[in-house]
C-alpha cells in the first residue's frame, strides 16, 4: 500500500501542556457559545438561567436554544477530531478524514431520503434516524466489500465506492425532488449546521458518539506500534483486525450519529489531526485526546463565527469549515508534492 510519509523531523513534545491548554480553550468557546447570538445576553444573566428555572424569554434562549446548540458543537466536534486522527494513525496517510470509509456520506443519502419521501414531516426525531440508519448500512456495506482480512488500501477503495453511490443516490433524489421547496430543504440540510437543534437531538445522538468515542480510545497503543509497520504490530501482540473492525464501527457509531443530527461538516477530521501532530511528537495515541479537544474547539469557533458573520441569514457550518479546509487540503498536497521532488 502506498503511504505518505510523515514529517519525523525531531521536536520537542509537550502533550503535558497542549491537553491542558485545549481544555481551557474549549471552556471558553463552549461559554462564548452560550453568549454570543442575536439577544444580547450577559455573564450573569447567563448563569441565573442555566440555575433557574423560569419560563423568562433570557432562560428559554439560553437553555432551550444556545445550550444544546453548544453540547452539540462541542460532541460533534470531538467526534470528529477524534475520528480523522484514528484513520490517519491506522491507514498512515495524514490525508484521511472520517468521510473516507463512507460513513458521512451514506449518513447524508439516509436523511435525505427521509426528506424524499416525507417522513420528516411525522415526527422530529424522523431525519436523524434516517441518518444512523444510513450510517449503519454503509459501514456494513464497507465492511463487507473490505473483507474480513482485507488491507487498509481494500477498506479505502471499499470507502471510495460506497462514498461515490451514497453521492449518486443522493443526486439522484435531489434531481427527483417533489418540488423545489423539497429540493431546497435538502440542500440546506446537506451544508451542515447547528442552529434550530434540540436537547431531542443532544440525547439522539449523545449515546452512540459516546459508544464510539469509547472503541476509538482503545486504539491509542495499537496505532503507536503501527508506526514501527504491520509485522512489528503483530509481533507485539496486537490482532490489526480487531483493530480495524473497532476502527470502522467505532468511526461509524460517532461521526453517523454526528452526521444525522447536524448534517455534512467537512475537513475537521482533516485539519485538526494535522496541526496538531507535530506538537504530540508524531504520536499517534497522544493525538487522539488532543484531536478530540482540537476537534471541539473548532467547531465551537466556526460555530460562533457563522453567528457573527452572517446574524441576519446564517452562513451555514459546513460552507464555513468547507471554505477553511479546502485551502488548508491544498496546502497539504503542495507540501507533500515538495517533499517528494
Amino acid at each position: 500500500m502506498t503511504t505518505v510519509t510523515l514529517d519525523k523531523t525531531p521536536r520537542r513534545e509537550f502533550g503535558w501542556l497542549l491537553l491542558p491548554l485545549l481544555s481551557l480553550a474549549v471552556m471558553s468557546a463552549f461559554l462564548a457559545s452560550l453568549l454570543i447570538g442575536p439577544a444580547a445576553i450577559g455573564l450573569g444573566d447567563m448563569v441565573r438561567a442555566l440555575l433557574s428555572g423560569d419560563l423568562e424569554t433570557t432562560s428559554l434562549i439560553v437553555r432551550e436554544v444556545r445550550l444544546p446548540r453548544s453540547i452539540l458543537g462541542l460532541m460533534i466536534g470531538a467526534t470528529l477530531g477524534l475520528a480523522g486522527a484514528a484513520l490517519q494513525g491506522f491507514l498512515r496517510n495524514p490525508l484521511a478524514e472520517p468521510g473516507l470509509i463512507g460513513v458521512s456520506a451514506s449518513a447524508s443519502f439516509g436523511a435525505v431520503l427521509v426528506f424524499y419521501s416525507g417522513l420528516s414531516g411525522l415526527f422530529a426525531l424522523a431525519l436523524p434516524l434516517g441518518g444512523m440508519a444510513g450510517a449503519c448500512l454503509g459501514v456494513l456495506v464497507v465492511q463487507s466489500l473490505a473483507g474480513r482480512h482485507g488491507s487498509p488500501l481494500t477498506l479505502i477503495l471499499a470507502g471510495v465506492a460506497v462514498t461515490s453511490f451514497a453521492a449518486a443516490l443522493t443526486s439522484l433524489a435531489l434531481n427527483l425532488a417533489p418540488n423545489p421547496f423539497a429540493a431546497l430543504e435538502i440542500m440546506f440540510w446537506l451544508m451542515g449546521s447547528l442552529a434550530d437543534r434540540s436537547f431531542e437531538h443532544v440525547w439522539l445522538s449523545a449515546p452512540f458518539m459516546v459508544m464510539g468515542w469509547l472503541l476509538l480510545a482503545t486504539l491509542g497503543r495499537p496505532l503507536d506500534a503501527l508506526t514501527l509497520g504491520e509485522d512489528a504490530a503483530h509481533t507485539l501482540g496486537f490482532n490489526l483486525r480487531a483493530v480495524k473492525h473497532r476502527l470502522i464501527f467505532g468511526t461509524a457509531l460517532c461521526v453517523g450519529a454526528a452526521t444525522s443530527v447536524a448534517g455534512a461538516i467537512g475537513f475537521v477530521g482533516l485539519m485538526v489531526p494535522h496541526v496538531l501532530r507535530p506538537l504530540v511528537g508524531h504520536r499517534p495515541g497522544a493525538l487522539l485526546p488532543a484531536s478530540a479537544l482540537g476537534g471541539a474547539l473548532l467547531v465551537l469557533c466556526a460555530d460562533i463565527s457563522v453567528r457573527m458573520l452572517s446574524p441576519g441569514r446564517e452562513l451555514k457550518l459546513g460552507v464555513l469549515t468547507a471554505l477553511v479546509g479546502a485551502p488548508f487540503f491544498l496546502y497539504l498536497v503542495m507540501r507533500m508534492r515538495r517533499r517528494l521532488l
